[in-house]
């Protein structure tokens, strides 16, 4: 993301935040070994009753603020099963310096990471930068699910932010599958209009040998629905030789696209022995 990432002057120092998870195999169940965060990023480990473990992550103020940099490193020891998520939505809030997001996650042989954080959402004037990297060793299984939408459509703020980018990288041993930016930045022409009708995006990737059976029949479900140009959802699914999976998504309601990302992400609970969304809806 060095290529499209805010200048350094919008990257001065605001409220640095850093934290450090880490999970592994206790038997049959999947522990929480480590949990170590400084402000103004938390992490909360809540207890459930299947065997992987979970961690959600949230910013005291409720969303990241001009030059906040927060960094996350996450490891995943052999064999464990891990659940990420946020506590809420991530708001990025007027940011004339930007704000930044890191995450750097290591997950080991036999093991599985899931990284399914609620959607980001960018105020009027926000400038906001993300990066992605996950280094999986062999053997071991991601599901990465990430929503950017259009900011608070409700009080009129439509792809009204000023900046927006985010890197995705993901390696297998020391070969790269996955490594790509996105930019949304209105210099290169107004964001409403090249967005058109489409409210959210979404992206949900899928690596590894405990997904094999999902990748292939959610591959098969987008491939056979019909294509009309006029359709709420606009889905598309791009197979990553026989390892992984990257489905997309663009949808005029942000409802009906978390929705949608959640039926793709059916086959989650079972692999965690529990149901992370259950006690949200």
């Amino acid at each position: 993301m060095h290529a499209l990432a805010p200048t350094e002057s919008h990257l001065r120092p605001g409220r640095a935040g850093s934290a450090r998870l880490a999970f592994e195999r206790s038997g049959s169940r999947t522990v929480v070994r480590t949990a170590l965060a400084h402000s103004p990023l938390r992490l909360l480990t809540p207890r459930n009753h299947g065997h992987a473990a979970w961690a959600y992550t949230s910013s005291f103020g409720g969303g990241l603020v001009d030059g906040d940099h927060l960094a996350l490193e996450v490891d995943v020891a052999s064999g464990a099963t891990a659940f990420l998520s946020t506590q809420g939505a991530n708001r990025v809030y007027r940011s004339p310096r930007g704000c930044r997001s890191d995450l750097t996650a290591r997950v080991e042989e036999g093991a599985l990471l899931a990284v399914v954080p609620d959607p980001t959402v960018c105020f009027t004037g926000a400038r906001y930068a993300q990066t992605l990297d996950v280094r999986l060793a062999a053997g071991a299984s991601l599901v990465l699910a990430d929503v950017v939408t259009s900011g608070r459509d409700a009080s009129g703020e439509r792809w009204a932010f000023a900046h927006y980018t985010s890197a995705l990288r993901v390696r297998v041993g020391e070969r790269a599958l996955v490594d790509e930016r996105w930019l949304l930045d209105p210099t290169h022409g107004p964001l409403a209009e090249r967005l058109g009708r489409f409210n959210a995006m979404a992206s949900v990737l899928l690596v590894g040998p405990v997904l094999a059976s999902a990748r292939e029949a959610l591959a098969a479900h987008v491939s056979a629905l019909p294509v009309s140009s006029r359709a709420a959802i606009i889905p598309s699914a791009s197979p990553l030789g026989t390892e992984g999976l990257l489905l997309r998504a663009a949808a005029v309601s942000v409802e009906e696209l978390l929705c949608t990302t959640r039926q793709w992400l059916s086959f989650l609970p079972p692999l965690l022995g529990d149901d992370p969304w259950a006690r949200r809806v």
